[in-house]
């Protein structure tokens, strides 16, 4: 099942105080990922079907300790050395260098997560993702000042910074709750 992701507004900088969380920006496609009793799905930001392309991401999936889950995440492509790369979708070619950094946790098991705060839909991803498969990274949150962390981004090949306001919800589209700050080069 398709749900349409939650969208950060973009900022300059991240917001300071101790009501944010702060994840890295992986430079990847958006990614929700479906697990349920027909099978499993990819689907890009707007709702295309990637499945198809990705077949180590869908095993990963596949592994996981559950009945069904939602996740969303960014979808990370390497080139043949090891560098996260931004390009289109394969012509054809399957991939299999290919990571989902997860970051929310929507669905579980018949249980949607969406209305519960971030914190608990993170906590609840960290248990799923105990022994995580090959394809499946955790993209962890972080307490600390966002805006320190926005300077290394660049170092890091990676895109800025994500701020999640504690205690929200997962809102379908546009949401002043997550904010999306540009690395600083």
């Amino acid at each position: 099942m398709f749900i349409a992701p939650c969208l950060p507004c973009i900022t300059r900088l991240p917001p300071p105080g101790d009501e944010w969380l702060h994840e890295f920006k992986h430079p990847g496609q958006r990614l929700i990922a479906s697990r349920n009793g027909q099978g499993i799905r990819l689907y890009s930001e707007r709702g295309e079907d990637w499945t198809p392309w990705f077949p180590f991401v869908v095993e990963s999936l596949n592994l996981l300790p559950v009945r069904s889950c939602i996740i969303d995440g960014d979808l990370v492509r390497y080139d043949e050395h090891g560098n996260p790369r931004l390009a289109p979708l394969p012509d054809g070619r399957l991939e299999t260098g290919a990571s989902l950094y997860v970051f929310d946790l929507l669905e579980v098991n018949g249980f949607d997560l969406r209305r519960d705060p971030i914190e608990d839909r993170k906590h609840a991803l960290t248990r799923l993702l105990r022994k995580p498969p090959a394809a499946i990274r955790f993209n962890e949150s972080f307490d600390r000042c966002g805006e320190p962390m926005l300077r290394q981004v660049g170092r890091m090949g990676l895109d800025g910074i994500i701020s999640k306001r504690r205690g929200s919800r997962y809102l379908s589209g546009p949401s002043a709750d997550w904010l999306f700050s540009r690395r600083i080069d």
